[in-house]
């Protein structure tokens, strides 16, 4: 089973949800991305929100649309965003996607990093996804990854104040055994040279980040 939530940040940067479509993807929306959810022709199974960011039609709609949406005040101490990923996990799924997570409020976007730790704690893939990038977050290990056209950079960011260890082998710049720490820049924008490499380190959490620049009509 695959969850994906669709948050409520800009819809411009959600890529094309159509070709995600399959019978092991359950949907669930997150305040105005329900609205985006049914106006792409899919009912989510389930809804979570304030709705503080839509129209009083547009909440009427999904009112009548979905009776089982759960609304929240909007004074709490979660984000609308973790109660639909804290919802996912207990389900267990294989893996969770996230769009309509970046852009917009850094505040947001920042968060919605953190939650991504969320995931590594009942080893759960959590993963952000909009039109120029793919990030997850990954514990220390060994790793096989292959070349993307559509996304054909990779960068690898600390989490943890250090990560320690890091070996990169069939990429444009490849590394053995080097420690990097929280700030440093050094692994941002790599690109693989073969069709499959490999990625390891030894201590720490590192942000993986799969890009491409940005062209508007694409």
């Amino acid at each position: 089973m695959i969850i994906h939530i669709v948050a409520g940040g800009p819809t411009e940067r959600i890529p094309k949800l159509e070709h995600s479509q399959t019978d092991n993807v359950i949907w669930v929306g997150v305040d105005r991305g329900v609205s985006y959810l049914l106006k792409q022709n899919i009912k989510p199974a389930k809804a979570f929100g304030d709705f503080d960011s839509i129209t009083s039609q547009e909440l009427h709609d999904i009112k009548a649309q979905l009776p089982y949406a759960e609304i929240f005040p909007s004074e709490k101490d979660e984000t609308d965003t973790e109660i639909a990923v804290n919802w996912a996990i207990e389900q267990n799924p294989e893996l969770i996607r996230i769009y309509g997570g970046t852009g917009g409020r850094l505040d947001h976007f920042l968060g919605n990093i953190q939650l991504l730790l969320k995931g590594l704690e009942r080893n759960i893939q959590i993963e952000l996804h909009d039109i120029q990038n793919q990030l997850y977050a990954i514990r220390e290990g060994s790793y096989t990854i292959t070349k993307n056209e559509t996304f054909p950079f990779v960068s690898f960011m600390p989490i943890t104040p250090h990560v320690k260890g890091i070996t990169l082998n069939g990429f444009k710049y490849p590394l053995e055994k080097k420690h990097i720490r929280f700030g440093d820049t050094l692994c941002i924008s790599n690109e693989l040279e073969v069709e499959s490499g490999t990625f390891s380190f030894d201590e720490g959490i590192l942000m993986m980040i799969r890009s491409r620049d940005y062209h508007p009509l694409s």
